[in-house]
């Protein structure tokens, strides 16, 4: 038995060894590109990234129940890209395990910073009304990473007309760690008169902490956040300006990307969110036409489906299209199911290009069993709402959802019927026809 113990801590060791040389090599690139004004990572180091990421992905896998002990007594250091700083590989993975990225660079950033302006310049000479609906500003977290947190709160602030934003709502979905309990509560002293902090009695998941936070809002139009995000400059206007011209056109920023392992903050290109049929969330191009009317590349456009982190939509017609389904449970389809029911109960859902958000693509390295669960019970509630019989595309694809228990749905199917909403068959004829039949149906329609 010893023996058998023995080999596994070398084996782990030599792993460590291995993660903390390449976790080395990485910061030595950034630490001379960053020297540069502008930030400028070569492809390989980006290669490198992503087999690091891949190594503490599998390193925790196999060796979870051993990480601690070897770690402290094998600490490795390296320089944080200022120099300012030591800190342990064992820091940094266990910052990703805990947050999904790296603390250490995020704690060395800050939590008040400028970001690019990646709006085309088109944007920049846009004028928007005075007279703009007022917004709430929802943010959900558990266990959210400090200094991330505070980032999307400071940009809020700093970056929002202060006369159209109503409130920041920060609700905290029974978050564990300690620094987000009573040290919290003193730091946001500094939002005093601005924020409310709502506190969930128990671990609700982002949907239903997102009903919480609705419940609480007074603004005119309800605006969701990620809790590691960061607004850029005239973020605001352009979403209060369409949904002041139609309440029942829901909008979402361009989402820029920050990130995980730098925090750099990068400009995303402007593309639509779609999906396939296994419900799995992408984006997509825009077609060519959507840009080339007078308003050329800063025109609203057309998007069959929502990311679902960010977004802006009226309070009322919130209220009026049922919300959220809060009988799913933590986080996974709801937007897909919210991107449905826009469109095929009369509403539409539109992308802005001139609204910009960055966002931190957090890095899962632990596997959930519970939100795996949370998820395919999620789709399921989706499937047998809104795709009538086109769910049986989702089953060719994803058989093991067939027999999964779902909930009783009663109270959507009644909330379809009662808002008069269209066919999944008109969704696709109408909004997202790109989205092709199962191969089997193709070979079907072509054998008759």
């Amino acid at each position: 038995m010893r023996k058998i113990i023995s080999q596994c801590l070398i084996r782990s060791s030599l792993i460590l060894e291995i993660v903390g040389a390449l976790i080395f090599i990485y910061f030595c690139h950034y630490v001379n590109n960053n020297k540069q004004k502008t930030i400028q990572i070569p492809t390989s180091v980006w290669s490198l990234r992503k087999n690091v990421s891949q190594q503490i992905r599998y390193h925790l896998r196999q060796n979870d129940e051993m990480l601690e002990e070897i770690e402290i007594r094998k600490p490795r250091s390296f320089p944080m890209p200022n120099g300012s700083h030591m800190h342990s590989e064992s820091e940094f993975i266990l910052g990703f395990t805990n947050y999904g990225l790296n603390i250490m660079t995020s704690r060395n950033v800050g939590i008040k910073r400028e970001v690019p302006d990646t709006r085309n310049k088109m944007c920049r000479r846009k004028v928007y009304p005075a007279n703009l609906p007022s917004a709430s500003i929802i943010i959900c977290f558990h266990n959210e990473e400090i200094n991330a947190l505070f980032r999307t709160l400071y940009s809020v602030i700093n970056l929002s007309p202060s006369h159209l934003l109503e409130e920041i709502i920060l609700v905290d979905d029974m978050s564990e760690f300690d620094d987000l309990k009573e040290e919290l509560d003193r730091r946001l002293e500094d939002f005093r008169g601005v924020l409310k902090l709502i506190r969930s009695k128990r671990r609700e998941g982002l949907i239903r902490a997102r009903l919480l936070g609705a419940a609480h809002a007074s603004g005119d139009v309800l605006v969701f956040l990620d809790s590691h995000c960061e607004v850029n400059r005239g973020w605001l206007e352009p979403l209060l300006s369409v949904i002041a011209k139609d309440s029942s056109t829901v909008v979402c920023p361009v989402i820029d990307v920050i990130d995980e392992f730098t925090m750099e903050y990068k400009p995303s290109p402007i593309v639509r969110g779609a999906f396939d049929w296994a419900l799995k969330f992408k984006w997509d191009k825009v077609f060519s036409y959507e840009m080339d009317g007078p308003e050329g590349p800063t025109s609203p456009i057309r998007s069959p489906a929502m990311a679902g982190g960010i977004f802006a939509i009226d309070r009322r017609y919130f209220k009026k299209i049922g919300q959220y389904d809060k009988d799913m449970n933590l986080w996974g389809g709801e937007n897909l199911e919210i991107s449905l029911r826009i469109w095929m109960c009369g509403g539409q859902l539109l992308i802005l290009p001139c609204s910009r958000v960055g966002h931190i693509n957090r890095k899962t390295i632990k596997n959930n069993m519970t939100l795996i669960q949370a998820i395919s019970r999620n789709y399921l509630r989706l499937v047998h709402t809104w795709l009538d019989e086109y769910k049986e595309e989702v089953f060719l694809r994803r058989p093991g959802l067939r027999t999964m228990s779902f909930g009783n749905i009663s109270e959507r199917i009644e909330l379809k019927k009662r808002l008069g909403c269209k066919s999944f068959q008109w969704y696709l004829d109408t909004v997202f026809p790109e989205l092709e039949a199962s191969v089997g149906k193709m070979k079907e329609k072509s054998f008759h």
